[in-house]
This record gives structure tokens, sequence and C-alpha cells, in this order.
């Protein structure tokens, strides 16, 4: 599996394959597990989904240090690929990480379609 390397691609990719709902729910069930409250609609559009998940990671990184790593815990999100990133702009840092979550859940999702 080729991991897509921009939103819009990882959006194509989902739309192309039927799974962007997928990938919203599984979003949903990650972000209930880390008890974080951010419940995406299902019939959310993409540019409000990268826009809300950029904010509340933002959010998270800014006030909730512990809930954050916690959700990258839980989404499984690479703690090498994290570290890589520059953490110098926050803004800029939780754009990043945001697209490292979907990636993250896109995998989960397309392997489960997949086998």
């Amino acid at each position: 599996m080729q991991l897509p390397s921009t939103f819009e691609t990882l959006i194509e990719e989902a739309n192309q394959f039927n799974l962007y709902n997928k990938l919203i729910k599984q979003l949903n069930k990650d972000f209930l597990l880390a008890n974080i409250d951010l419940d995406f609609h299902e019939d959310v559009l993409p540019t409000s989904l990268k826009l809300l998940l950029h904010e509340t990671i933002y959010k998270l990184i800014q006030e909730k240090f512990t809930e954050y790593l916690n959700l990258l815990y839980i989404i499984d999100v690479s703690e090498k690929q994290v570290k890589a990133l520059d953490g110098n702009d926050t803004l800029k840092l939780s754009e990043e990480v945001s697209f490292l979550i979907l990636k993250r859940e896109w995998q989960k999702v397309w392997y489960k379609n997949k086998y």
C-alpha cells in the first residue's frame, strides 16, 4: 500500500474506494477511545474535517498535552514520524500531525476493507 502524500490525495482515494464514511467512523471511534470530545458527522465535508481536526489537535497540544499523546498512542501514529516534525511552530505542527493521524486512520480503514 502506498500512503497518500497530501490531504487531497487521501480524500480522493477514500472516495474512490467508497471508504470516506468508514474513515470518519474510524476517527470517531479512536477519538472516543481517547476520551476526546470530537464527533464528526458522517456527512462532514473534507474541508471541514481537515479544519476541525487541525483545530482540535492544536488545542490539545496547547492545553491538554497528555490527552494529545494518548490520542497519538491510541491511533498508533508513528513516534518516529512525529519526532521528525519541526515543533517550533505549533500551528504548522498541529497541521502536520493532523495529516499523520488521517494517514494512519486511512491505513486502518484500507486494510480492513482489503482483508
